[in-house]
């Protein structure tokens, strides 16, 4: 306190470079009073200057922080049996992440975008909330090209793609017309009753057909 796209630093990198934008942050509150409706973690040993200590003085940054230890603890449930264990490792890599916003140019959109988008990853992943799927995508009418997506009713939303024994975490995206997703290095387009998507980088396009 890697999700499936990479670890918690690659993944807000990731998607702070697709422009996903984040709830407006509130102006600061004195570190006393952050004591009694502050973050999950102890206000009195945080750093002075540090991100930390933001979240601290931000009444919504310690409001996702709450939230987000509610789902990590949710999330930690569903991953006792999880083989190697990942998410201990993968929440530290996010912790170091956030810091790093102290490098954007505006650093409280970058740490509620980093815990908006950290949140809906670890309910999709962990399936802490509702799912629609799977829908499987046989794509450039070859069997051996076949594409397994789960939506899922996180904010942003978000949905699962599987290819072979690869997987990809991807968030909602804006578009003129039907569906778009997108992760690290796949996107997904679904309109007019078929879908179209890349999978790695500079990857050609699949045209892709549901199959029912």
């Amino acid at each position: 306190m890697r999700g499936t796209s990479g670890n918690g630093k690659v993944v807000r990198g990731t998607l702070v470079a697709l422009g996903i934008a984040s709830a407006a942050i509130a102006p600061p509150q004195p570190l006393a009073a952050a004591q009694k409706t502050g973050p999950a973690f102890d206000c009195k040993r945080v750093e002075t200057g540090s991100i930390a200590e933001r979240v601290c003085r931000d009444p919504k940054l310690s409001a996702a922080d709450r939230r987000l230890d509610k789902v990590y603890k949710q999330a930690t449930l569903k991953a006792k049996n999880e083989h190697p264990p990942t998410l201990a490792a993968e929440q530290r890599g996010w912790i170091k992440g956030r810091d790093d916003c102290w490098k954007a140019k505006d650093v409280g959109d970058c740490i509620g975008f980093a815990y908006e988008t950290r949140i809906a990853e670890l309910e999709a992943r962990y399936r802490l909330v509702k799912a629609l799927g799977p829908f499987r995508w046989r794509c450039n009418d070859a069997p051996h090209s076949e594409v397994v997506t789960t939506f899922f009713e996180t904010e942003p939303a978000t949905l699962i793609a599987e290819r072979g024994d690869e997987t990809s975490l991807m968030f909602s995206q804006p578009a003129a017309s039907g569906t778009r997703y997108a992760g690290r290095n796949e996107t997904y387009w679904e309109h007019q009753g078929e879908a179209t998507i890349t999978w790695g980088y500079q990857a050609p396009e699949m045209t892709c057909k549901q199959v029912k």
